[in-house]
């Protein structure tokens, strides 16, 4: 069985925290050749949908993703669920590593051995995401998290990589912040598979508006594939409006399943 960088693929399936730690570095650094990488997709495809599922949050900067994650990773805990978090994060200018801003955010959940964190940098390049990413999660799945949560970095009109390589996108907006019915046109809001308006507690009227206009803007533009993608209030502060976004990950899944048969 191929091995990612020094560790055996049965090995990472074990779970051990350092040995996964030790993965996703290799992996960082480069050192999976293309039959590791290959390996890696059969192990994963051979698993039920359910042990590898994979969520993206994007969003602009400041819309509260990181603090949402947080909500996500215990719900999930919650029901007895492994989880892993990549968290691309800009990259410093000095050293190029990543600038772990909002981690703290997630601070309750480090020392759960059922949670694995790891703040990726995004070494200048475009669309979210690190280069890493896509095979980091897949290494994730493994090592037996699901889902793996996938938070980018505050991203733009135009950056949807997320979506090439997530089961599910949640497009995280917040009222008063510009996102409005002007944002439909950007590619960002066509690639959402969910939008979740987060921050209602600071304007509630704000947050129905918002809904109301995104809804309009589906009905203008609708999906080839028939998914019409879920308006969701929430307060990631306040952990309100979670279980119906929980709900409607759950009938996206099924929706992916439907369609993959």
């Amino acid at each position: 069985m191929a091995d990612v960088g020094e560790i055996s693929l049965a090995a990472l399936a074990g779970g051990e925290m350092e040995l996964v730690a030790e993965a996703l570095s290799a992996v960082e650094d480069g050192q999976v050749d293309a039959a590791a990488a290959t390996a890696i997709d059969g192990f994963i495809n051979q698993l039920p949908a359910d042990a590898r599922q994979r969520i993206g949050i994007t969003g602009s900067p400041g819309v509260g993703k990181s603090t949402l994650t947080a909500v996500l990773i215990k719900e999930f805990r919650d029901r007895g669920r492994k989880v892993g978090v990549l968290a691309v994060d800009p990259s410093s200018v000095i050293s190029g590593g990543a600038l772990l801003g909002d981690r703290i955010r997630m601070h309750e959940h480090y020392r759960d051995s059922s949670v694995f964190i790891r703040s990726m940098s995004a070494r200048g390049h475009l669309g979210g995401l690190s280069v890493a990413t896509p095979l980091a999660t897949k290494v994730l799945a493994v090592a037996g998290y699901s889902p793996v949560i996938v938070e980018t970095v505050g991203v733009g009109q135009s950056e949807v990589e997320v979506m090439h390589h997530v089961d599910t996108t949640l497009l995280v907006l917040s009222p008063g912040a510009g996102d409005d019915i002007q944002s439909a046109k950007a590619g960002i809001m066509e690639v959402a598979d969910i939008f979740v308006i987060n921050k209602s507690d600071r304007d509630l009227a704000g947050a129905q508006k918002l809904r109301q206009e995104i809804i309009r803007s589906q009905e203008i533009s609708k999906r080839t594939n028939g998914w019409v993608a879920p308006v969701v209030i929430v307060s990631a502060l306040e952990r309100s409006g979670i279980s119906e976004l929980l709900d409607a990950l759950t009938d996206h899944q099924q929706f992916r399943a439907s369609i993959t048969r």
